[in-house]
Parts: C-alpha cells; structure tokens; sequence
C-alpha cells in the first residue's frame, strides 16, 4: 500500500504524462493528422499513460451511477 506522499508523488508523475500525451493528441487534431503512423503512436502512448494513471486507484472507489443500474439513490444531491 502506497502512502499518502507516495501516491501524490506516482500520480503528479502519472497526470504529468498523461497531460503531456493528451496534448499531443489535441496538436495533432489540430494539424489534421488524425491518421497514420504518427496518430496510431500518439493513440498508444495516450492510451498507455491512462492505464499507468488508473493501474495507482485501485484503492479508490466510485459508485458508476446507481440511477443507471436501478438502485436508490443516495447523498446530498437526491430530493
């Protein structure tokens, strides 16, 4: 288990790489290169760096949406 100072530091370096990767893929969309080798490679790394960001939350749970699956909802936000 991580502890707080070493899961902030491994996900400022995560969000670092997936804003670089991101951005890449937005200067891309940009220029109008939205295929090829280069936007198959920038796809990838993108598609990578989010994985590495998501593969540090295992600890972290969110509720996907009980509206959606039928359950009740719950919290500050239901009337």
């Amino acid at each position: 288990m991580l502890t707080d100072n070493d899961f902030r530091f491994k996900a400022h370096q995560h969000l670092l790489d997936l804003d670089a990767t991101t951005n890449q893929l937005m200067m891309l969309v940009v220029a109008d290169e939205v295929s090829g080798p280069r936007w198959d490679e920038a796809v990838t790394r993108q598609k990578l760096a989010y994985d590495a960001w998501t593969s540090i939350l295992t600890g972290v749970q969110t509720d996907p949406m009980p509206a959606l699956d039928g359950r009740p909802l719950d919290g500050p936000f239901t009337s």
